[in-house]
């Protein structure tokens, strides 16, 4: 039996049908300056390191989520912590290679079998996250 080839065509995305939370992440270099800064960041790829903080909304606090993101951030290698907060949400700081923190971005969005992720935040950060990933308290 032959092997099958499947082949993945990425989502195509616009201003209008992108997700505004998101939308801050699409950007256009008019300048030579900024295309070089863009190259430069390009030419980088994942060994570059990124930081940032996540609210997570929706039934995410009581449903195992801070356990569930420890032991997915440890998994892909990150560095930071996570805490519940008083308003019900759980926040997370997240430092690593560009693709772990993606990757944990994209998993945060599901969560453990019991939640139910109505709205995650993304924020750039440049907060020292530390050594390991961690438990924080409560905010």
């Amino acid at each position: 039996m032959a092997p099958s080839t499947v082949t993945l065509i990425p989502p195509r995305f616009s201003l209008f049908n992108y997700p505004r939370n998101n939308a801050s992440r699409i950007f256009h270099f008019r300048s030579p300056l900024m295309r070089s800064i863009s190259a430069m960041t390009t030419q980088q790829g994942s060994s570059s390191t990124k930081t940032e903080r996540v609210v997570i909304k929706g039934r995410v606090q009581g449903v195992f989520y801070r356990n569930w993101t420890i032991e997915n951030a440890t998994q892909l290698g990150l560095k930071g912590w996570v805490r519940n907060r008083k308003d019900g949400s759980v926040e997370a700081l997240f430092s690593g290679s560009v693709d772990a923190v993606q990757e944990m971005e994209q998993r945060c969005r599901r969560g453990p079998p019991d939640a139910l992720v109505t709205g995650l935040q993304v924020f750039p950060s440049d907060d020292d996250p530390g050594n390991g990933f961690h438990r924080k308290p409560t905010l």
